[in-house]
């Protein structure tokens, strides 16, 4: 068995626990952030992160070709190998290369998420999450062919019912399309005739993966996935045009704290009292964290200096003031 296989084989497996339903924020692969934040991501920081899947576990020979190289030196490869990808296509884009092999079917291949992530960090059990008050999905995309949007079960789950997933179509668009749908409108096959039956209201309520599937004759198909959110998120009309203001995120309230990045230093200005600093790596892992006083009268700094070059998160809470900001660093 090879390591694709493997790989994507742990991803589609869940549990019966569901996490309550959270704060799904928009992600914009304009905004240069790799992970989405589904609101319902576990401790183990495994959710929402980009990973592909394809035929290859029952005979098909298809594969997702990306335009560049898939890893930065700076990034560890594993399982965030598609964060070069991000950055280049302000989302996730490819060419899906479509061969049968063995196959009596059409053959496939694909890009998903998942919603809580692992069970634990020595169990790759996935969990399932409470994704229903979402509402529903928006999506920005653009591709040659029809994507399957899907909603992933868990491989018990979905392989009891042989893969027939709720899903939605997102017609095939040669110019950047935004699509909103809600639950309810997420159908099984209308040729399924199984006994396990979910329509898109009861997928939502035990969520483990969100799936964009290329199923075509066999071929090459462009495609480029820019946003993804719930149904009354902000996914923007077309492809690589940032979040506002400036990719910072108000979780609550207007704050009057700002942030500057000078080089290797935050700058801080504005806080009446004092916020603490968290600074997280792509994979929500904080990497240094401080304190900084009160700044009305001089600025206050923060060094950066031991850090690697990357992409980073930096969130800055206290007394009104909590918010998030992207920063790069070279």
């Amino acid at each position: 068995m090879n390591k694709k296989i493997i790989l994507t084989t742990a991803l589609l497996a869940a549990s019966s626990t569901v996490f309550a339903a959270g704060t799904f924020e928009t992600w914009n692969g304009a905004d240069g952030v790799p992970v989405v934040e589904t609101g319902l991501g576990n401790e183990t920081n495994t959710y929402g992160i980009w990973y592909d899947y394809n035929d290859t576990f029952n005979g098909g020979e298809s594969k997702i070709i990306y335009p560049v190289e898939k890893c930065h030196a700076y990034d560890i490869c594993e399982p965030h190998y598609i964060d070069a990808v991000i950055e280049h296509c302000d989302g996730v884009c490819g060419t899906a290369t479509l061969y049968k092999g063995s196959l009596t079917t059409e053959p496939f291949s694909g890009m998903g998420f998942n919603i809580v992530g692992e069970a634990s960090p020595t169990d790759n059990t996935l969990v399932a999450g409470d994704a229903s008050a979402w509402g529903g999905l928006c999506v920005t995309y653009a591709s040659d062919t029809d994507i399957s949007l899907e909603l992933g079960l868990g491989e018990t789950i979905d392989s009891t019912m042989n893969y027939a997933n709720p899903a939605v179509n997102l017609p095939a668009s040669k110019t950047d399309k935004k699509v909103v749908v809600s639950w309810s409108d997420f159908k099984q096959p209308s040729s399924f005739n199984g006994d396990v039956k979910f329509d898109g209201e009861s997928a939502a309520k035990q969520l483990v993966g969100v799936h964009f599937k290329i199923q075509a004759e066999p071929g090459e198909y462009e495609f480029r996935i820019c946003a993804v959110g719930p149904k009354d998120g902000t996914c923007p009309e077309k492809c690589g045009i940032p979040s506002p203001p400036d990719a910072i995120k108000i979780v609550r309230g207007t704050s009057a704290v700002k942030i500057n990045l000078n080089g290797r230093s935050l700058e801080f200005t504005g806080n009446k009292s004092a916020v603490t600093v968290e600074v997280m790596n792509s994979i929500g892992q904080v990497v240094m964290k401080g304190v900084i006083n009160n700044t009305t009268s001089n600025a206050a700094t923060f060094n950066l200096a031991t850090l690697n070059a990357g992409i980073y998160m930096v969130r800055v809470s206290g007394k009104n003031v909590n918010f998030v900001k992207k920063i790069v660093l070279r």
